[in-house]
């Protein structure tokens, strides 16, 4: 590769921990990167007009990207445990939810899909309104009562009890409940036109990139702290433990399961195109 890839990446600790030996050209061979930071809902829409040559996304916005860019085995978030949760003011049901008003960070995102998916079985007569919030301003908008819930990710799963919040219930616990899979959450993707050799590359990059964040986790710490958002420390590690995961340095067969699990379920409900049947395949996929 002769010049730098543009990639965009959110701040969140998973995303700067996965990349920080890559980012800072500590990966023996690894390509240079130019690093645009932006949270997954922006990305997303990059990734649909064709923006960055690598992008972190969320697995449902990936029927839409397909034919330009291909999913990478490697560096994304997936796991057990780790699900969004649907938030409200008062402990209840699922059926507290039926016609109320839920607020959401995206519609192109995994967890909405997994929140549709949850909804369509266990909330009679489904949902009402749909606001789509930024994410910091979802449990806000909850707590003053703004909307009746909110869906949210990420670090407020360790937090959202500081907002005088319930955990109404817990999306990745129905998913893994009723499909034995890990959840499938955000994904790297990179544009087809930099060619398969270079696809390779990438990924053994960022594999490796993985594994010295977790032989030296120290020396990613700046960089993760850096753009943490003033997130507490204690939070960011958490937050790393939950996210970076065996799944992060290679999907594997449960992986790939999740991700076609997901979007096969999600077309089915008519959420998303449905997948050709080499979509998700990568040149090196075992």
């Amino acid at each position: 590769m002769t010049r730098p890839l543009n990639i965009a990446y959110s701040p969140c600790p998973n995303d700067t921990f996965v990349f920080d030996a890559l980012a800072h050209g500590r990966v023996p061979g690894g390509p240079e990167l130019a690093v645009t930071f932006a949270d997954i809902d922006l990305t997303n829409g990059m990734a649909e007009r064709g923006e960055f040559d690598v992008l972190k996304v969320s697995y449902a916005v990936l029927p839409w990207v397909l034919e330009e860019y291909a999913l990478l085995p490697c560096g994304g978030a997936l796991g057990r445990g780790c699900g969004p949760l649907v938030l409200a003011r008062e402990q209840g049901s699922a059926a507290d939810l039926a016609g109320r008003t839920v607020a959401v960070p995206s519609e192109r995102s995994t967890a909405y899909l997994l929140f549709r998916l949850w909804a369509a079985a266990e909330v009679p007569g489904g949902v009402g309104e749909i606001v789509v919030l930024p994410f910091h301003e979802i449990m806000p908008a909850v707590r003053d009562g703004k909307v009746d819930a909110g869906l949210v990710i990420h670090e407020a799963r360790f937090t959202y009890q500081d907002y005088g919040l319930s955990c109404l219930a817990d999306m990745g616990e129905h998913w893994e409940t009723t499909t034995g899979l890990p959840i499938p959450l955000g994904a790297i993707i990179a544009k087809r036109s930099l060619g398969e050799p270079a696809l390779r590359e990438l990924a053994a990059a960022i594999r490796t990139s993985v594994r010295m964040a977790w032989d030296d986790p120290e020396a990613s710490r700046p960089y993760v702290l850096e753009h943490a958002q003033e997130m507490d420390p204690a939070v960011t590690e958490a937050h790393i433990g939950l996210y970076v995961n065996d799944f992060t340095a290679d999907l594997g067969t449960d992986g790939y399961a999740a991700v076609r699990g997901l979007l096969g379920r999600a077309a089915a409900e008519g959420l998303v195109p449905p997948l050709g049947h080499d979509a998700l395949n990568f040149p090196d996929e075992r």
